[in-house]
């Protein structure tokens, strides 16, 4: 697995890679459903932002690592 975090933190530590990863966080992290969002938009925005967490986690782990 160390192998693989290495390679997140390679591939998005390039500015092309920055730009991705910020724009992933403002469709998901930073995205705020309104009141009359359904059960469904709130467990499918949920889990995009526990992907891109998972991402962040990865590149965090490859920098230490």
């Amino acid at each position: 697995m160390q192998d693989l975090e290495k390679q997140y933190a390679r591939v998005f530590q390039t500015r092309d890679g920055h730009a991705v990863l910020e724009h992933m966080r403002k469709i998901t992290i930073e995205r705020v459903l309104g009141a009359n969002a359904t059960d469904n938009e709130l467990r499918w925005m949920e889990a995009t932002r526990a992907f891109v967490r998972q991402i962040e986690t990865m590149i965090t782990r490859g920098k230490q690592g």
